[in-house]
């Protein structure tokens, strides 16, 4: 399985479930915009909750695709892009529960949802400078203070978890094991709510935003594809092939 969707009492969960470490090529991103909008539309439907299965939540693209058609950055562009933007504008209120690691398209999910219930284990971190890329800065910015995504991002260093909650990006932070748990109470907590309530709540909340995240981030996008034009971007993702995953995945101290 790759993503599969449940629905149960106003709830729909969107479980993403692609070994090894939920990172996607470029078709799969395409194909996660239209289950989040076509669920978002749902009438018996009040909210999504985006959660994973295995290691970690999501480890971004998949790089092994890059390294061998640096041309598919186009589809994953794209890919990103539609949904993360699917997440911020779906007509409910969207939540991640991440687990593990939350690495560069993950950080796009969470950051484009309205609530992070994350398990205390889990880690964000942006690690493009290193893989030859751009992007996430906008939405990592959604949920961190801009000193802090700046920082991430020039090192591309893992932020634990429990530095995210104390500077107020996660609502709440509980053990992997009661997790799913956790982040199904509270989402029965918002669909205990009005639809149509929930619905105009969220569009009221994305018009005040500070700054235009869907706009931010299609910027950046364009730098990525200048990064791809440089000799170093190839032999970023080239050496990033040869580092063992499992090390490279590893939780931060």
């Amino acid at each position: 399985m790759s993503i599969r969707t449940e629905v149960n009492n106003s709830i729909a969960e969107v479980i993403l479930d692609h070994p090894p470490v939920n990172a996607f090529n470029g078709t799969l991103w395409n194909t996660i915009p239209n289950i989040i909008t076509t669920l978002g539309k749902r009438q018996d439907i009040k909210v999504l909750l985006i959660r994973a299965e295995g290691r970690g939540f999501c480890a971004g693209v998949d790089i092994k695709e890059l390294a061998e058609n640096s041309s598919a950055i186009v589809e994953v562009n794209k890919g990103n892009y539609e949904t993360f933007k699917a997440i911020h504008h779906c007509e409910v209120p969207v939540i991640c529960a991440p687990h593990g690691f939350v690495i560069g398209g993950g950080i796009g999910m969470c950051g484009a949802a309205d609530v992070i219930i994350a398990s205390d284990d889990c880690f964000f971190s942006l690690p493009e400078i290193d893989r030859g890329a751009m992007g996430g800065a906008a939405h990592l910015q959604r949920f961190l203070p801009l000193p802090k995504v700046r920082a991430a991002f020039f090192t591309g260093e893992k932020i634990p978890a429990k530095e995210v909650y104390r500077l107020g990006g996660i609502e709440m932070l509980v053990s992997r094991e009661i997790l799913h748990k956790k982040a199904r109470a509270y989402a029965e907590v918002i669909a205990s709510k009005s639809r149509d309530a929930l619905r105009i709540a969220k569009q009221a909340l994305n018009g005040i935003e500070p700054f235009d995240v869907d706009a931010s981030y299609r910027w950046e996008q364009g730098f990525t594809l200048e990064m791809y034009m440089l000799k170093h971007s190839q032999k970023a993702r080239a050496a990033y092939m040869k580092i063992d995953k499992s090390t490279e995945l590893q939780e931060p101290n």
